[in-house]
Order: structure tokens, then sequence, then C-alpha cells
């Protein structure tokens, strides 16, 4: 018997809302091509609801009580400036612009209409060890990193 039911991952992020579940799931779908695989009750209370974004399962429930709980989540993506386009269109605020680092990841951040931070990442390069120390020394990486690492973000609901 497995641990982790077939479909799912160790670890499953939960987004919460006051009584936005729909919208959310709405946002996920457009911005990240996320596929509703169900979800118990019906705005604004939905009890429970879970969508895939690529291979990982998300879930989400609407509480109207529940202290501000914005999630911060890392998500590897094909086309990172068509996402974080997507998202913007959809109300959400650029944190950070894309900015290739020094292991081979281009990120950006954003923060969509409902709280939560996003890092997406596009790989864009596969240095080696010894290509990554150097690139760790590189003045231009080193600023992308120092301009990531600087941004101020404070969640807003």
């Amino acid at each position: 018997m497995n641990v982790v039911p077939s479909g799912y991952h160790t670890v499953t992020p939960w987004l919460i809302t006051p009584g936005r579940t729909a919208e959310l799931i709405d946002f996920l779908t457009e911005v990240f091509d996320a596929t509703e695989l169900g979800r118990v009750g019906e705005p604004p209370a939905i009890g429970h609801a879970e969508v895939r974004i690529g291979d990982s399962v998300v879930m989400l429930f609407d509480h109207p009580n529940w202290p501000r709980t914005p999630a911060f989540l890392r998500l590897y993506v094909a086309d990172d400036a068509t996402t974080l386009q997507r998202a913007v269109r959809l109300g959400s605020r650029i944190v950070t612009e894309p900015a290739e680092l020094f292991w081979g990841d281009r990120v950006s951040r954003f923060a969509d209409p409902f709280g939560n931070l996003w890092w997406l990442h596009q790989r864009v390069a596969e240095p080696t060890g010894e290509e990554m120390a150097a690139r760790m020394q590189d003045p231009v990486f080193i600023r992308a990193m120092e301009y990531v690492q600087s941004a101020d973000f404070v969640p807003r609901m």
C-alpha cells in the first residue's frame, strides 16, 4: 500500500479564501491551465476543492473567519513570460520581473488578487558545477540575485 494516493505528492498546499475559492479556481485555470478535480459546496462556501496544476494537486476551501494566510508557492512552467502576462491580465501585481539566476532558472514573482505570492521558474540553462561556481561570482548574476532578494512584498488581501 502506498503512503501517498495515486496522483498526489507528499506535500499538497492549501489555499484558503474568505468566500472567493470559486474565483481562485477560475484564476488558476486561466493562468496555469489548472484542471478542476472537484469541489464540495458552492460559493460563497466551498468546503473543499482540488485543482491539478501540472503534476501537482492544490487544495482550496472557503472560510469567512479564517485569519489571513497567504500562500507562497513556487512553480516550474514552460513559458514564464506568457504565464506572467496571463496573471497580470487577471489582476496580479508583478513583484519581481524575470531574472536569470546562477543555477539556471529564470525567476519572477507575482502577487495574485487573493493575496498569494507565486514564484515562476523556467529552466533556461543547465550549468555544470564548475559553471555554476563561476556564475555565482559573475556580476550579472550577483546583481540579478540582489534584485530578486530586494523585493519588498507584503501580502494584501
